[in-house]
């Protein structure tokens, strides 16, 4: 009998913690009524439908506790965190200009291509993690060092751009270029526009509950971060998607509140905050997709209210209007209702944690006897989210030959480490040894078998055959 397909590959939402119901309530009472349907069926204005603004900022108000509440002017209505990224590049980065694309590593795998698409391709830098989250150090040595080799060579930097990307001759480039200072080379392609600010460098991570090490940034990390920025006129964007996604590791309540303030909080209030009409170091990239569907199509973004506007600004939003202007007057109705926020707090947090205490549970029992480990996920916090985990397999497992066997013998479909390097700078930092488990997709009994069968094949490579515990009987609690 030929075995079912598992994948621990899949970061989606589970198809029954989908709220259909929910959305389809609020699809009807929103298409019902004619002050809501025809504005949400034509086109939208650039910051995105106003009244979803609104229950954003009062949502993230009530989530984060900042020490002022979240103002809707604030806010940006996007297509979901991976457009929007796109876009952010647009808007405030330049390929010649912007330095490097400075990512957490092990990092979120689908971003490289987006920075790359905006121009960016061998500029993607790695930073790697400690039990803190990013190594602050590490990032401040290479920044400093990037800007020392810009000073060095800034034409030959801009040549070898500018010949990668389109044919020029070097004539026309000498010419372009005659009178810009050496050590001050400030050569853009983009124009200047009042709405935009172009940065220096681009520092992306994800902060909270990381895609793939599940790692939480401790808050002094975060203020670092944000000096940083300020430092080296940086932008810091996170992907703040899994916050909502949270439980307490030792006792089974919900949890209301944020358990860090987003970077973008910390930018905020940090020695005052950034100045009157300043566009502020920091964005928060939000999304509905983890917590409502990804076929809702439609994000949220977060920084200062000029920043927000600028950013509503790129020429596909100002074009058509903001992403998603149906989906969003659908999303106003589930938050203003409490209908969004119950679903979080009593369907997908419970289930999701009983998922991830499943999980551990047979890493524990399975994996761990053949010497896999999980690195610290959080600074000693007792609270756990997101959708994945990260396993360390013992020396001298490769993950490649342990994930290529399992998808081959054992139709378990997972990602390797490698796969979350950062891509064009894996010489220092690699993760040749690990593999990123989701625990979201699948049933919580195909999860376990999932991780019984990539058991089997850690033994096969150890020589040992199967794990001791392969037949013991695990009785899984509920997580209420």
């Amino acid at each position: 009998m030929d075995l079912a397909a598992i994948n621990l590959l899949r970061g989606w939402p589970h198809p029954s913690l989908l709220p259909a119901e929910l959305v389809k309530g609020a699809a009807v009472e929103a298409l019902s009524t004619p002050s809501i349907a025809i504005p949400g069926l034509e086109y939208g204005p650039d910051l995105g439908y106003y009244p979803l603004r609104v229950e954003i900022a009062n949502w993230l108000s009530a989530f984060y506790r900042g020490r002022r509440l979240i103002e809707p002017d604030r806010i940006c209505i996007t297509g979901g965190a991976s457009q929007n990224l796109a876009c952010i590049l647009q808007v405030y980065s330049d390929p010649i200009y912007t330095r490097n694309i400075w990512m957490v590593a092990p990092t979120y795998f689908l971003a490289c291509r987006i920075f790359e698409d905006a121009g960016f391709h061998g500029k993607l830098r790695a930073v790697p993690e400690d039990d803190e989250g990013l190594d602050i150090d590490f990032l401040r040595r290479r920044i400093e060092l990037s800007n020392i080799e810009a000073q060095l060579n800034p034409r030959d930097n801009v040549v070898s751009l500018i010949l990668r990307s389109k044919p020029i001759s070097l004539q026309a480039i000498n010419h372009r270029n005659a009178n810009l200072p050496c050590g001050d080379f400030q050569q853009m392609i983009k124009p200047a526009r009042p709405w935009s600010k172009i940065y220096r460098h681009i520092i992306y991570a994800v902060p909270t509950f990381a895609n793939p090490s599940s790692k939480t940034m401790s808050l002094a990390r975060r203020q670092s971060l944000v000096q940083i920025a300020r430092e080296f006129d940086a932008l810091v964007v996170t992907d703040d998607v899994y916050d909502f996604l949270q439980w307490s590791s030792t006792q089974h309540f919900r949890l209301m509140q944020a358990a860090q303030p987003r970077v973008v909080d910390v930018d905020r209030f940090l020695d005052g905050g950034p100045g009157p009409g300043s566009f502020g170091n920091a964005v928060s990239n939000g999304s509905f997709s983890k917590i409502i569907g990804p076929g809702m199509r439609t994000g949220y973004a977060e920084s200062t209210a000029k920043f927000s506007y600028g950013l509503s600004q790129a020429g596909s939003s100002h074009s058509g209007g903001a992403a998603s202007q149906i989906a969003a007057t659908f999303i106003s109705r589930l938050l203003s209702s409490g209908a969004l926020q119950c679903h979080i707090f009593d369907t997908l947090q419970p289930a999701y944690a009983q998922r991830h205490q499943i999980a551990v549970g047979a890493i524990d029992i399975y994996l761990s006897p053949l010497g896999v480990t999980m690195p610290s996920s959080s600074t000693g916090q007792t609270i756990s989210g997101g959708f994945f985990l990260w396993i360390l397999l013992p020396s001298p497992l490769l993950a490649t030959e342990v994930v290529s066997r399992a998808l081959e013998i054992e139709k378990v479909i997972v990602p390797a480490g490698a796969t979350f390097e950062v891509q064009g700078d894996s010489r220092e930092i690699t993760f040749l040894q690990n593999i990123r488990i989701s625990f979201a997709w699948e049933d919580p009994d195909r999860l376990v078998e999932g991780i019984k069968r990539l058991a089997q094949v850690i033994s096969f490579f150890q020589g040992g055959g199967l794990s001791k515990n392969k037949n013991q009987m695990v009785e899984w609690p509920l997580y209420q």
